[in-house]
């Protein structure tokens, strides 16, 4: 154990030289670190651990996704098909309707109730159909396909709201479900959470739609909207918050938002507006509806809103267009991030809002680095007290431990958090395990009358399997933590396991290559331990 070959030496210090460098941009502010990106040769490390939102400060919101609107949906659209479906069947019906969570009809002849049923699963063969004695069709779903409509609109909701914070621009944002239908959203270094909320809550649905130019605008307002259309209001509002007009609109969707590929702020004669680009099938399809149009208004609709109604002068062949609505530079950058991002499945209802300050996390840090201090000082004191040169040996290992830690967390780009302080403060303790094993070893080697360098070689060989077994027990418990734990638990446990790893690396490594480098060039006669 007293002898270190080449490759081996160059391995430690190899490593320990990157460890100072992954960690070192840490010691400077962000604003600087970006600087010496642009500065320094390509290839260096540049990245920094990134602070978690009790460290940073940011937005903290839980929504509740309304997934029965998704259910519903499928049902409406089952709905909708149904007549052209069993007319093609020759099925007769009456009674057509929805409630309870399933789509009804009545047969006009019982003898078709099999070919009603085949007729119903050709149009989503996941219903459960039934027929009963008096020819009544009842379809819905299934608990098991119930339960995948909210999987999957939970797994969509969560993809789409990345998606929208990603485009915002902030660092490692934290998204994950909670419980059966609520997704966390922690975004750190986010101060404006009006701004947060309004680009995640809305659904982003975008939908082309032409006006009903032959409907009576009062008589739509007194509830006789004409059958195929709908009242709609306006996005803009007066400064009591009510629309400032309103619009009767065809149900019918030529084109929506599913085939946009872009969005993005541009200007026109003076005005902010949003310029998009559509897929090949979008821009068939509005090419078609704006050639078959002309000098009709076309509606642009978002979340059941008209944003504007301009009047088709000409076709639009190339796909491309833009949206007026009167908008300042930060509004349309907003909704170009909602049409990029896409829609959501279903809406959302903020259930929890809380913004932390920067101070409360300059607070924190503040805290952590007192603790973290204290606590290595301590260490080191005790360990120089305790086993004089070997402790000072081993405070060096330790300082390099924290590096590695440091160097590790930059490099992998984790999000420390305060408990992931908790876990470094707590490594700082453990970190001298190893070496007090040692140590304690030599002791006992030396006073059964071993020479230093037998007592040293016994001392690590016998020691290591202890070691080795210790940290490991440690590094099971601080997996199983990061498995099943969540948002600070899972935190803590990084920190703890990268720490062990560290920690048993300056141990057996980076310690006893200083006191075998020491052992050979001293060559003592006796041991001070």
């Amino acid at each position: 154990m007293v002898h270190f070959e080449k490759w081996k030496i160059i391995l430690i210090l190899t490593l320990c030289g990157l460890g100072i460098l992954y960690a070192a941009p840490n010691l400077a502010d962000r604003s600087t670190v970006a600087e010496w990106s642009e500065a320094l040769p390509s290839g260096l490390p540049t990245r920094q651990v990134n602070l978690g939102l009790d460290l940073q400060g940011g937005v903290h919101l839980l929504l509740q996704v309304e997934w029965e609107e998704v259910l519903n949906e499928r049902l409406d659209s089952i709905l909708d098909q149904l007549p052209r479906t069993l007319r093609t069947d020759g099925i007769g019906y009456t009674d057509r309707g929805m409630a309870d969570g399933a789509v009804g009809f009545t047969l006009t002849d019982i003898a078709d109730g099999e070919r009603a049923i085949d007729a119903m699963r050709a149009l989503d063969d996941t219903l459960d159909v039934a027929v009963d004695d008096g020819g009544r069709v009842t379809a819905g779903f299934d608990e098991a396909a119930i339960e995948e409509i909210r999987t999957n609109a939970i797994a969509q909701s969560i993809e789409v709201v990345r998606r929208r914070i990603d485009e915002f621009g902030t660092t490692e944002p934290n998204i994950q479900r909670q419980g059966l239908d609520r997704i966390l959203v922690q975004v750190p270094g986010a101060g404006d959470s009006t701004r947060i909320r309004s680009l995640i809550e809305g659904r982003a649905r975008l939908t082309f739609q032409l006006l009903d130019i032959r409907a009576d605008l009062g008589a739509a307002l007194a509830g006789q909207v004409p059958p195929g259309s709908r009242l709609l209001p306006s996005a803009e509002t007066d400064e009591d918050g009510r629309p400032q007009q309103q619009f009767v609109v065809r149900n019918r969707v030529y084109v929506g938002g599913e085939n946009l590929v872009n969005a993005q702020v541009s200007f026109q004669d003076g005005q902010t507006v949003v310029s998009f680009v559509f897929d090949a099938a979008g821009a068939r399809r509005f090419g078609d509806v704006t050639r078959d149009n002309i000098d009709r208004p076309l509606a642009i609709v978002l979340d059941d809103e008209v944003i504007s109604a301009p009047n088709i002068n000409e076709p639009i062949l190339g796909g491309r267009g833009i949206i007026t609505g009167g908008f300042t530079v930060e509004e349309a950058n907003d909704l170009a991030i909602l049409l990029r991002a896409g829609a959501l499945p279903a809406s959302m209802t903020v259930l929890e809002e809380r913004t932390v300050g920067p101070s409360l996390g300059a607070d924190s840090i503040a805290a952590g680095e007192i603790a973290a201090l204290i606590g290595f000082a301590l260490v080191i004191a005790f360990m120089i007290i305790s086993y004089g040169l070997f402790g000072a040996m081993a405070a060096v290992a330790l300082v390099m431990n924290l590096v590695l830690i440091l160097a590790v967390l930059s490099l992998i780009q984790a999000t420390l958090t305060l408990p992931g302080i908790a876990g470094i403060v707590l490594t700082v303790g453990m970190a001298v395990d190893a070496n007090v094993l040692v140590f304690e070893r030599i002791r006992e080697e030396v006073r059964n009358g071993r020479s230093p360098i037998s007592a040293i070689d016994a001392g690590y060989g016998r020691a290591l399997s202890t070691i080795v077994d210790a940290n490991i027990t440690t590094l099971i418990a601080a997996i199983l933590l990061f498995t099943m734990g969540s948002g600070p638990i899972r935190g803590f446990a990084v920190t703890l396991s990268i720490g062990i790893l560290t920690s048993l690396f300056t141990a057996i490594m980076v310690t006893r290559l200083m006191v075998v480098t020491w052992l050979r060039r001293t060559r003592p006669k006796s041991l001070a331990i």
